[in-house]
Parts: structure tokens; sequence; C-alpha cells
């Protein structure tokens, strides 16, 4: 192949690699409607440059992303029963962390990277020592306290798959919130509790006088 036949090659071949890089920018422009009846997560086809690790390479979707086991998963955005129960908790635990100030508070799909995945609560609680090196990036200690509040497409079974990784990356208590129940599911290693209105959660060792009782996590969904 004569110089200027190879330099065309050469051409065609960056054009067509520059193509591959855009497919991936451009599917997540696409919006597809799914029916109410799948079942999510959703995994998507990373993008280009995609590193688990790095929030910015992450896509910009309208709905809550996690990277496990390989896999990147979409969530829909909250509906209105999930949305104010989570702001009841994060009444509750802000409330008790400006008392004790030596923990921090997470939400906002609180981000973190444990065991090689990247996974977001609710709300969760840190040791202020562990926490305190902020990078703008994600956390990559354990919280003491990890929160998740059941919805339309996070029923409590996906919730306790969960929170089997939570205590598996050594996360010391789960709380599962079920606000149609209303009802809060406390595991550790060691235990398990369910309990209903008018209960008081047990305080664990590591968030002294964390006991909220029940009813205050569904303050806003019972004034209905």
């Amino acid at each position: 192949m004569c110089s200027s036949s190879l330099e065309f090659g050469v051409a065609r071949l960056d054009a067509a690699l520059y193509d591959l890089r855009m497919v991936a920018p451009r599917a997540y422009d696409e919006v597809l409607q799914i029916p109410g009846a799948a079942r999510f997560p959703i995994e998507l086809e990373p993008p280009e440059g995609f590193d688990p690790e790095r929030l910015e390479t992450w896509p910009r979707v309208e709905g809550r992303i996690e990277y496990v086991g390989g896999r990147l998963l979409f969530m829909p955005p909250c509906g209105d029963v999930q949305q104010d129960t989570v702001t009841d908790l994060i009444i509750v635990l802000g409330s008790w962390v400006r008392s004790h100030p030596e923990f921090v508070l997470g939400a906002n799909e609180a981000g973190m990277r444990l065991g090689g995945a990247t996974r977001a609560a609710d709300a969760a609680i840190w040791r202020k020592v562990d926490a305190r090196h902020r990078t703008g990036g994600l956390r990559l200690a354990p919280p003491l306290l990890a929160a998740e509040v059941a919805g339309r497409y996070e029923p409590e079974p996906s919730l306790r798959d969960k929170a089997g990784w939570y205590l598996g990356a050594g996360v010391q208590v789960v709380w599962i919130v079920l606000p149609q129940a209303r009802e809060v599911v406390v595991l550790t290693e060691e235990s398990e509790g369910r309990l209903c209105a008018g209960d008081r959660l047990t305080e664990h060792s590591a968030l002294p006088d964390l006991r909220p009782f029940v009813d205050e996590l569904f303050i806003q969904i019972s004034e209905d």
C-alpha cells in the first residue's frame, strides 16, 4: 500500500473509532418507555471511560445508579411516600448527630466504595474520624449505620439483599424502613428485629443514645 493509501486507511480507522466512542454517550440521551411491571434495577452499559471509583465518569441520568458485581444498575427516582419517609429519617438522624458531633451523617444517596462495589444509602452514619478527609468523591470506610427506605421498586426482599451486602462490607447495623407497614427491620451480624408503631429502636453500642420511636420515621406520611 502506498503512503497516501495508508494515510487514508488510518483516517478511516480513526473516524470509525470515533463513532464507536460516541455510541454510549448517545445511548444515554435516548429514552425508552418501560412497562410498570418491569423489575428493577435495570443494568446499564457503562459509558466510555467509566471508572466506578471516579464519580465524574458516571453517566448522568434521572434516577439512582450503583455499581455492584461488575454491573452498572439503574433505579428510577423515588416516589412521594418513599421520599417523605426518607426526609423523616434524615430529620431523626440529623437531630441525633447535632448532639453527637463525633459522628457524621451522609444522605442524598450517600455514596461509598466498599469491597469492589459502589453503592449508596438513603442515610448513613460514620465516625467523624473515618469521614473527616473529604475529597468530593466516594467514602472508602464502611459506615456504622446504613439505612434504606422501601419503595415501589425497592421492596423489603431487595433491601434485605442489600443489607446482607452492607453487613458483609463491615457496616455494623442496618435499618430497613417500611413505610407501607409502618415498621422498621433492624439487622446486625448477630441479630434481627422487627419493630412496629409504638416501639422504640434498641440502642446499638456503636451509636449511643440513638433509639428513636418507630413513629418518628413516618410522621409526614401519617398526617394524611
